[in-house]
């Protein structure tokens, strides 16, 4: 479950500055904008983004299509809000599982165990549809690439997902394990799914041991 985040980071997130600020900044309007943000991040995840229409979300949210407006007069401003409360919302998680590792936990299998778990949630799932479209979207493209840039420099917690050595090999440990997990995320195994995804799961936890020179090449297999 997201714990909520703090009233001045929500604040600080949800305020456009005073040029772009477009509703009265007062605490019901800010409680109405995170109900619109939080609705857009379902629909997005729930619907996809072309499905999730501006009217769905305000009904999804609870509000009349003309309060909708009144936030965010176009889909360009909801998109470039969401992204915001989305990405603020990844970011929390992320220090909140590194926060969760157990004692005695190997801390990159935990990395990697935590942020395949991440990948279900809904801001992750939110944020993978809108990369998707932000192929062939220019404003989402436009909107998303603060937001990417943050994240790849993100780790779980205090803890990156490889440890040690170069910090060549480090940031290969710790790309070959992310993009796999998200990857594997949005493919669809046909068959024998929880088997082959645990496999999957298995070597990647070994390779990135290897990148860490804490295994041999003879492991990554083990018969």
């Amino acid at each position: 479950m997201l714990h909520p985040l703090n009233i001045a980071a929500m604040h600080q997130m949800l305020t456009p500055p005073p040029r772009e600020r477009l509703a009265q900044d007062t605490p019901k309007s800010r409680r109405t904008r995170v109900r619109i943000l939080d609705a857009a991040m379902r629909m997005f995840a729930e619907l996809g983004y072309h499905n999730a229409a501006n009217a769905q979300i305000a009904e999804a949210a609870g509000i009349t299509r003309g309060a909708m407006l009144y936030h965010f007069p176009t889909r360009e401003d909801l998109v470039a809000a969401a992204v915001g409360h989305i990405q603020a919302l990844r970011m929390v998680r992320l220090q909140e599982v590194g926060i969760e590792r157990p004692a005695g936990a190997d801390p990159s299998d935990h990395a990697i165990d935590a942020y395949w778990s991440l990948l279900s949630e809904t801001p992750f799932v939110a944020f993978a549809e809108l990369e998707g479209v932000a192929r062939t979207e220019p404003a989402v493209r436009e909107a998303l690439a603060p937001a990417q840039a943050e994240f790849d420099r993100a780790q779980i917690g205090e803890q990156p997902i490889a440890q040690g050595g170069a910090a060549a090999r480090l940031q290969t440990g710790r790309d070959f394990a992310r993009f796999l997990l998200e990857g594997l995320a949005r493919a669809r195994l046909t068959y024998d799914a929880p088997e082959r995804t645990e496999h999957l799961m298995t070597v990647i936890k070994r390779a990135t041991h290897m990148l860490n020179r804490k295994g041999a090449e003879a492991d990554l297999w083990a018969d």
